[in-house]
Parts: structure tokens; C-alpha cells; sequence
């Protein structure tokens, strides 16, 4: 049973995050040769003040 973990920001819409897991679940299921049900994508959301890279946070970028 194959278990698809992704981290990132949250702010994106319900719609485009069921379109990326019906993506992944079936690219995984065409590849690893599995069904449907077999495959479970899970979605790690987290807020910008919780995600740095180089010691600034995503809410504290200027860009």
C-alpha cells in the first residue's frame, strides 16, 4: 500500500488539491502496477509563519 506524503503552504484552493491527488493516485497506480484504493495521498498543510528556508519564514519574505 503505497502512501504519498506532501508538505506545503497552505492557501490553495480544495478543487486544486483534489485535482493533485487524483493526479498522483493515478500516476502511482500506473507505475507501482496497484489499484486505486490501494494508494492513500496525504496533504501536510502548514501555515506561512511555520515554514522557514535560511532562517526567514515565509510570512516574513518580501518576495
Amino acid at each position: 500500500m503505497p502512501i504519498i506524503q506532501i508538505q506545503m503552504l497552505e492557501g490553495r484552493s480544495t478543487e486544486l488539491k483534489k485535482e493533485l491527488m487524483k493526479e498522483i493516485n493515478e500516476v502511482v497506480c500506473r507505475t507501482l502496477e496497484v489499484l486505486p484504493v490501494q494508494v492513500k495521498v496525504l496533504i501536510n498543510e502548514y501555515p506561512k509563519g511555520n515554514w522557514s528556508t535560511g532562517g526567514v519564514t515565509k510570512a516574513e519574505e518580501s518576495y
